[in-house]
């Protein structure tokens, strides 16, 4: 497995422009809430848990294998993000959260395209369709850079060293 700095100086590559990560700032987040939206409207049986509960456990898993201080602050985005989703579910009709995950989702995605043209190249799933797990770990981790933490990791994926772990 790819550490995280392996994967985030490729990520990086194509998220250099202030204006590219500005509207990833704001689509990554809408995305992930339209998805969770939408899967928060399939229980899981006779449980309190939707579909959108499980599905972001192999993620938040992914993530605490790669950096556990940032997959903590992973667990608690997706954890407001879920309470989100699951509260938008309990006052719409379906037809409504249909309609939000479709603004939400298609909203996020033309925010990140238009971003790439500010950029000029190409969205980093185009080349890895992975990539598009790796989106939210990374601009946690622009945070924690703008904070001045992790400065190693910030180091060695400015510098594209794949040692680091």
């Amino acid at each position: 497995m790819k550490s995280l700095a392996e994967q985030m100086s490729v990520y990086q590559q194509y998220h250099r422009n202030a204006k590219n990560k500005a509207t990833h700032f704001v689509g990554v987040p809408a995305i992930v809430l339209g998805v969770m939206l939408s899967l928060s409207w399939l229980p899981l049986g006779h449980t309190p848990f939707t579909l959108a509960d499980v599905a972001v456990i192999p993620v938040l898993l992914y993530y605490f294998r790669l950096d556990v201080p940032l997959a903590i602050a992973a667990t608690i985005l997706f954890g407001v993000l879920l309470s989100i989703a699951h509260s938008m579910t309990a006052q719409m009709t379906m037809a409504h959260g249909w309609m939000a995950f479709g603004v939400l989702f298609v909203g996020g995605w033309i925010l990140q395209l238009i971003g790439h043209v500010f950029e000029g190249r190409k969205p980093a799933l185009v080349d890895n369709l992975f990539q598009v797990f790796i989106a939210p770990i990374f601009l946690i981790a622009e945070v924690a850079f703008a904070l001045g933490y992790k400065p190693s990791l910030h180091d060695a994926v400015v510098k594209g060293d794949t040692r680091h772990a």
